[in-house]
């Protein structure tokens, strides 16, 4: 019939069992899985990302009690007691950065009590508002304490 050139440029299809990369249906099982696990991972991350964050806003808050209670030791009273500067409101991280939480204090002879507001994305968190007073007393207004701190 037709006399084959081994110069020409038409070539024969290869057999299935040669052929080498993936399929499009493999490709779309490999996506399929990977959209899973990021749908199923990325909340556990973003839930303990506002955990270190709420760590950290309660290891501020403990500090400032600490700061509070030495005011107390020298002035013979809680209101006198402000963060640096003199202002009645802080953040946190105390460090800088971000704000997550804003820490305020409410001072007066004998009581204090610190509050740490969650703000922005943190205002999500499970824990809402957390706050220790002079007793050591701690609350959170919107789970157990026992959950929070």
């Amino acid at each position: 019939m037709f006399p084959t050139n081994a110069g020409s440029l038409v070539r024969q299809p290869r057999a299935f069992a040669q052929a080498k990369g993936f399929t499009l249906i493999e490709l779309m099982i490999v996506v399929a899985v990977i959209a899973i696990l990021a749908a199923v991972a990325y909340p556990s991350y973003v839930e303990q990302v506002r955990k270190s964050r709420r760590a950290q806003a309660k290891a501020d808050l403990v500090e400032y009690a600490q700061l509070a209670e030495r005011s107390h030791t020298t002035n013979n009273t809680y209101a006198n007691f402000r963060f640096s500067g003199g202002a009645t409101t802080a953040q946190s991280p105390r460090e800088g950065g971000t704000a997550h939480y804003a820490v305020t204090v409410q001072a007066a002879q004998g009581t204090f009590t610190l509050t740490a507001t969650p703000q922005g994305d943190q205002a999500k968190d499970k824990c809402g508002t957390l706050s220790i007073n002079q007793a050591g007393v701690k609350t959170a207004s919107a789970s157990t304490v026992a959950a929070c701190w």
